[in-house]
């Protein structure tokens, strides 16, 4: 468990640097985009993103095990 949540909080740092990257070197300078004209907002949607792929598809272990189970049996 601890190995998921350090993986998921890797991942959402990762993309808040990215997010603040893209702010910094791409941008918006007219302030008409909501996510690129604010660092604040770019750097925080870039850990959400980065959070949710390091999130990813968890399997449950009871049937990983069970399905290891069904595997050797048949």
């Amino acid at each position: 468990m601890k190995r998921f949540f350090t993986r998921v909080a890797l991942f959402g740092a990762i993309g808040g640097l990215l997010g603040f990257g893209y702010y910094y070197f791409i941008g918006c300078n007219s302030g008409t985009c909501p996510i690129t004209s604010n660092p604040y907002i770019s750097t925080i949607y870039g850990f959400v993103m980065g959070a949710v792929l390091g999130w990813g598809g968890k399997q449950n272990s009871q049937n990983t095990q069970q399905e290891n189970e069904r595997g050797k049996a048949g």
